[in-house]
């Protein structure tokens, strides 16, 4: 290989976005609905296995699928994993993710499955999965429960 086009390859990553992958992730009803539940807020992971009634390893591999798409963020506390929506820098893409999220939100599904994480974080005697979880914080804020 050219030293040339080595050198421009290297300073000049791929700047293309694999919409495939998006729209994998976007094909899968679970990753919908925990899309959902994170719309507008950072959610420990404890609550998407509490109000999905599913495995934390099968969430987590579900988050996962969606950190690899580039349309979720995580971040450790302690021992709290804490995921939020990212918007992709490729405008195709946020609008596609924009436009998901705003059908979602008359999907009676995912109206449901809000009204779980609002109670779930607001109510005072917490299921024992909860117990000393950290309650879901609106993205951009330190305040502590988006209900």
């Amino acid at each position: 290989m050219c030293q040339c086009v080595y050198d421009w390859s290297v300073s000049h990553p791929s700047r293309t976005y694999d919409l495939a992958l998006l729209f994998a992730a976007l094909a899968d009803r679970t990753r919908l609905r925990l899309l959902n539940l994170m719309k507008g807020k950072e959610v420990c992971v404890c609550y998407f296995v509490e109000i999905l009634e599913q495995s934390q390893p099968k969430v987590s591999r579900h988050l996962a699928y969606l950190r690899r798409a580039g349309i979720v963020a995580a971040r450790r506390e302690g021992k709290w994993m804490h995921y939020s929506i990212v918007v992709p820098k490729n405008d195709g893409a946020a609008r596609i993710l924009s436009e998901s999220l705003a059908v979602l939100s008359e999907d009676k599904t995912m109206q449901a499955d809000l009204r779980s994480l609002e109670k779930a974080c607001c109510v005072t005697k917490k299921p024992s999965t909860l117990e000393g979880a950290p309650l879901p914080i609106p993205v951009g804020t330190a305040s502590s429960c988006a209900c």
